[in-house]
């Protein structure tokens, strides 16, 4: 323990009902709340209502999908949708404290392949403490400690000085389109806890990802005079083999925060189409994937790396050099984020956390992938990550959560909460 706590912490640390937070957990998991699905969206809707129950001024709203697309700090999606719902749920305290914000997205990427899943992804499985399905650590664990936290400290009573603003957002996944127009919509605070899984450290930072799509030419002929062809295939291999040495080349320096990951700006091509008959020579090859974004690089500056690495690699290949590749930026587009280097926010949540679990102050880091800290530390947020979970789990056939670990990050939160907003 650092510090003693006050009377007020201490109602609100008994007031935690874990036995709520392993039913809302079970509940929310099986929502199928795939990225753009109407699940996604029927999910919202039933936050709404349960943060109604708290007694919080709830706003929910239908995004204006149009106008966030047309404006110039869109952050790009990748899943089609018609529809997307914002939410938001504040104290209704009216001190003259400062607001903090507990943040949380709903959408969960797809399954992928049935036959890796011990039964259906989103029947969720209780197995001792740990809950096993799909969004179990990323992130409906954090999303559930967030609510956990906010009823234990309203049905504590404390009178706060400040204000508590829960916001749940979607299409985090591809790319921050919630949290965009939370922020557009006015929807701001003093600091910012986004509880995605941290494995039991401190984020402070995060990595950025862009989407890129490469296309490469062939020539198509019969297959068995390939010869008087050109394979899209082939032409693409001297390309792969640059983005290897692009990544190298990009991961040679990092930022102390990313030194515990070993390869912390990834460049990752995740899928390849070509050809369309076996017979047939591919006339054209599709390569889409994910460039990693190093901590306080514009993007700009990240597209004309990898656009220069492309180019430089068509120049040295007789077939590219007359019919070079072309490079284009679909989907989500994530900037790094970070703390301010020496902000009170990160030693806040340390100490909270070891005074409402014990043991030593967690560590702090930086994150090798995206997320929705960057829109809000761009609007002058203070923001860091801390929830449970383990995120190498996150997105595999394998992913789960442990009860108490989430319960662990309710008393972090609940403590953080009432010393940043303060207490009449």
């Amino acid at each position: 323990m650092t510090a003693a706590l006050s009377a007020e912490e201490s109602a609100a640390l008994a007031a935690i009902d874990e036995a709520a937070i392993a039913r809302t957990l079970l509940e929310l998991l099986a929502i199928p709340s795939v990225t753009g699905s109407a699940a996604e969206s029927g999910m919202q809707h039933r936050l709404a209502a349960h943060l109604d129950r708290l007694g919080l001024d709830v706003d929910l709203w239908s995004l204006d999908l149009p106008a966030l697309r047309a404006h110039p700090g869109f952050p790009g999606t990748e899943a089609p949708r018609d529809e997307a719902w914002g939410l938001v749920a504040t104290t209704s305290d009216t001190g003259d404290g400062p607001t903090m914000i507990l943040q949380g997205h709903v959408d969960v990427v797809p399954p992928g392949d049935l036959r890796q899943w011990d039964g259906d992804p989103f029947t969720p499985r209780v197995v001792g403490d740990v809950v096993h399905g799909r969004g179990a650590c990323d992130m409906k664990a954090g999303l559930v400690a967030n609510l956990a936290a906010l009823a234990a400290i309203r049905a504590s009573g404390a009178r706060l000085r400040g204000r508590v603003a829960a916001h749940v957002v979607v299409s985090e996944e591809d790319g921050g389109l919630g949290a965009f127009a939370t922020l557009q919509r006015g929807h701001t605070g003093d600091a910012c806890v986004i509880t995605e899984p941290t494995s039991g450290t401190l984020v402070t930072a995060n990595a950025g990802a862009l989407t890129f799509r490469i296309e490469v030419p062939g020539r198509a002929t019969h297959a068995s005079t390939r010869d008087a062809g050109a394979s899209a295939i082939d032409a693409y291999l001297p390309i792969h083999r640059a983005l290897a040495r692009l990544e190298t080349r990009r991961n040679a320096v990092v930022d102390p925060l990313m030194a515990e990951s070993a390869l912390p700006y990834a460049l990752s091509v995740g899928t390849l189409r070509a050809g369309d008959w076996a017979s047939s020579v591919p006339d054209r090859l599709v390569a889409e994937g994910r460039l990693g974004v190093r901590l306080g690089e514009d993007p700009a500056e990240a597209v004309a790396d990898f656009e220069t690495c492309v180019a430089e690699a068509c120049a040295d290949d007789p077939w590219l050099r007359a019919h070079p590749a072309t490079v284009s930026w679909p989907g989500g587009r994530f900037a790094s984020g970070r703390l301010p280097s020496g902000h009170p926010l990160g030693a806040l949540v340390r100490d909270a956390h070891a005074d409402a679990v014990g043991g030593p102050r967690v560590r702090e880091r930086g994150a090798p992938y995206g997320s929705d800290l960057r829109l809000y530390a761009a609007e002058g947020i203070p923001t860091v990550q801390f929830g449970p979970g383990d995120v190498r789990l996150a997105h595999s056939a394998r992913e789960q959560v442990s009860l108490s670990e989430i319960a662990a990050v309710t008393r972090t939160l609940v403590l953080a909460v009432l010393r940043t907003v303060g207490t009449k």
